[in-house]
């Protein structure tokens, strides 16, 4: 069977259309890692993904009579693009079904590469079953995104770039797995030209279905997907793929979604570009191994696959990034409920900096704030943060790796607080900068009881605070005129609706 493969990958005739992408230097996860890691770029392929190497291949395999029926697809959107495109290159209709849950990102760009678009479905699964009924009512040829020889020859041309790009010695080479088609390709092409390097399959665990198949022995069928890297949202690995990548890798990582945000960090840090999820997910592998085994001083190679990515996404991406560098910790902390109590936590993180901090009045003895504090890489790191604060007397509890907490709970600290009186509001900024937070605190905690509290560092030019406080009408005046003398702006939110109508 690789025999074959070798053949067909050697034989794809696709640079016309496609690129042969660079294999550059992560430099700055190089020296992270303590190994000499390196990008293969295909991000930069015409259509931001290496699909369009097995799209087009496949379309120059079929006959004059197979492309005059015009070719049908199913795809989240990276074969979509590179199947339209192949077909406008050479005079073929296409028709793409895609899933409604498809960023519109990549929706529209197939649609503007002159190829039908048709939604259908929540996930792939559902999308292919809607293209098997278009092709027995029209006639349509099937183009396959990954379960197809052709296809899986066409993505193989990235491994026989990556090898002749640098002959000298590599380990290891991680590649993206959603439906097969790239770790077939890849695999099969190494493991027959150079045995000794690894192939490690990176599955997102919410789409792992390579690694249920390797335990189960057989393809199994994964009762949902999640849909954060959509570009691998595969419920079932494919049956030719399968075939290839049992016998040629080396290994399967699946990595969290909180993982796959940082490896969108680490090709933006090296390389100035972003990676769709799935483009991520390679990286995120790599990490892991590298961790997980203590490797060092090694030459390891990932695959970023593709970079088509909705924009808003991003705000997702960079809140959940910090954690999955293992940067933040995310504690529920019980303080007591009385004047100067925050200054108090506060210095008792000493130098680590606060990056978010919410409160709600609810007890009148005890407050508990929701609060995320940098910490290192060094895993350690976290365990000491808790273990120091439980020494000074603070009672915890650690909630980084809580779903629920980083999702939801962050966002609904608060609410509505009973015997609460005279209640104050009001915003502030301040230069965001080590320290700025503690130093807000050293000015206002102390004065009047504070009964809110939320803060969140964005990574912004400036900090941004909402602040309650529990003011005798006799006191407003003295208490607008000591904030107007700290010289932060503020404005005065009290009367805000929004405040009125779900906090007040």
């Amino acid at each position: 069977m690789t025999d074959s493969y070798i053949k067909r990958i050697l034989n794809a005739r696709i640079y016309d259309l496609a690129v042969e992408t660079p294999l550059d230097d992560a430099r700055l996860l190089s020296q992270r890692t303590d190994n000499k890691v390196l990008l293969k770029r295909e991000d930069l392929q015409p259509v931001f993904s290496f699909k369009i190497r097995g799209a087009y291949n496949k379309l120059l395999q079929l006959t004059d009579a197979e492309r005059d029926k015009g070719v049908v697809a199913a795809s989240a959107g990276n074969h979509a693009q590179g199947l339209a495109l192949s077909a406008q290159h050479l005079g073929v209709k296409a028709t793409i079904v895609m899933p409604r849950t498809t960023p519109a990102i990549k929706v529209d760009a197939v649609r503007a590469r002159g190829a039908k678009v048709v939604l259908h479905g929540d996930n792939f699964d559902e999308a292919a079953a809607h293209t098997q009924k278009l092709i027995a009512e029209k006639g349509y040829t099937y183009v396959h995104p990954f379960d197809d020889p052709d296809v899986i020859a066409g993505q193989g041309t990235v491994a026989m770039e990556i090898l002749r790009q640098y002959p000298k010695h590599i380990d290891a080479i991680f590649v993206a797995v959603g439906g097969g088609g790239l770790c077939a390709g890849v695999a099969a092409y190494v493991k027959y030209v150079r045995p000794d390097v690894k192939v490690f399959a990176v599955e997102s665990e919410e789409s792992a279905c390579l690694a249920a198949a390797m335990e189960k022995k057989r393809r199994v069928k994964l009762p949902q997907v999640g849909i954060f890297a959509d570009g691998v949202a595969v419920a079932q690995i494919g049956k030719e793929t399968f075939k290839v990548i049992k016998d040629n890798i080396d290994g399967v990582i699946t990595v969290n979604t909180d993982e796959i945000c940082a490896g969108i960090k680490d090709i933006f840090e090296d390389t100035r570009s972003i990676a769709e999820p799935a483009g991520g997910v390679s990286v995120a592998g790599l990490k892991k191994y590298v961790a997980e085994h203590g490797i060092s001083g090694q030459t390891l190679v990932a695959i970023d696959s593709g970079a088509n990515i909705n924009f808003d996404r991003l705000r997702y991406i960079s809140e959940r990034t910090e954690i999955g560098e293992k940067r933040e910790a995310i504690l529920a902390v019980t303080i007591p409920e009385r004047p100067g109590a925050y200054k108090d936590f506060c210095q008792a993180l000493g130098k680590r900096s606060i990056t978010e901090f919410n409160y709600r009045y609810a007890d009148a003895d005890k407050a508990r704030i929701f609060v995320g504090v940098q910490v290192s890489a060094d895993p350690n790191d976290r365990d000491e943060l808790v273990s120091d604060l439980r020494s000074q007397g603070y009672d915890l509890v650690d909630m980084t790796d809580n779903e629920l907490a980083k999702l939801h709970i962050r966002h609904m600290v608060g609410g509505h607080a009973s015997g609460v009186a005279e209640e104050m509001v009001f915003r502030f900024e301040f230069p965001e900068r080590p320290g700025a937070l503690l130093q807000f605190l050293n000015l206002v905690a102390g004065r009047w009881n504070i009964t809110l509290f939320h803060y969140r560092n964005h990574g912004s030019a400036f900090g941004r605070v909402l602040v309650g406080m529990e003011v005798p009408a006799k006191e407003r005046a003295q208490v607008r005129k000591f904030l107007a003398e700290i010289h932060y702006p503020f404005w005065e939110e009290t009367d805000n609706e929004a405040y009125q109508y779900f906090l007040s």
